[in-house]
């Protein structure tokens, strides 16, 4: 899957937290870690993370700089589609830490003709647009667009391209799917997420 480059945005001020989300751990791995693992199943040395802050690199993974600064999450997929090299962009929030390479080789397995971007529905209906495929070229223009109207909400790009949604008929039989959207803002979603990754490493042991 040469044609897929992989983004993580950390560029948010992570102010509900109170402390910087993309180097939260789970297992002893940062979320940015366990993302990068997890999008090396579509882009395989070809992920990098999007931010404005040269501080906030790790893993080896090259930084990529907002170009429109204060844009919210729709600046960071803007430099993502900018920066991108391949015809195709895997951006995904750093606050997303149970996404799995599963999950993006769904989404990549859905892109055909004529589609523009390929993005989640989550179980409640909501559309996810910060775990998604997006076509370098179109969307880059679109969200060009967007930003100059003022209108800077990730589900507005979404919305103006060619989107195939992904309802959870399409991703909720895979691994782990019912963690794959947990948005983790603040500390409480933080104690859910780490009661998640401790359950799961109690039933992996019990089965080896």
């Amino acid at each position: 899957m040469f044609d897929v480059e992989g983004f993580i945005l950390t560029g948010g001020a992570s102010s509900r937290m109170g402390q910087d989300k993309a180097r939260l751990l789970l297992s002893g791995q940062t979320f940015v870690v366990r993302i990068a693992q997890a999008l090396t199943a579509i882009a395989p040395g070809r992920i990098s993370i999007v931010s404005a802050r040269p501080a906030d690199a790790q893993a080896g993974l090259p930084i990529v700089a907002d170009i429109h600064r204060g844009c919210g999450a729709l600046g960071g997929i803007h430099a993502a589609l900018a920066h991108a090299r391949a015809p195709w962009a895997a951006i995904v929030s750093c606050d997303l830490p149970f996404v799995t390479g599963e999950l993006f080789s769904c989404l990549v397995a859905l892109r055909v003709a004529g589609v523009e971007a390929v993005a989640p529905l989550q179980n409640d209906g909501r559309q996810q647009p910060l775990c998604a495929l997006y076509s370098r070229e179109l969307c880059l223009a679109v969200a060009e667009e967007l930003i100059r109207e003022g209108e800077l909400r990730p589900r507005a790009l979404l919305q103006r391209v060619h989107t195939r949604w992904a309802g959870p008929a399409e991703w909720s039989a895979l691994k782990e799917s019912d963690f794959f959207f947990h948005n983790v803002n603040e500390r409480e979603d933080y104690i859910k997420a780490r009661m998640k990754d401790e359950g799961g490493r109690m039933k992996r042991n019990r089965q080896l």
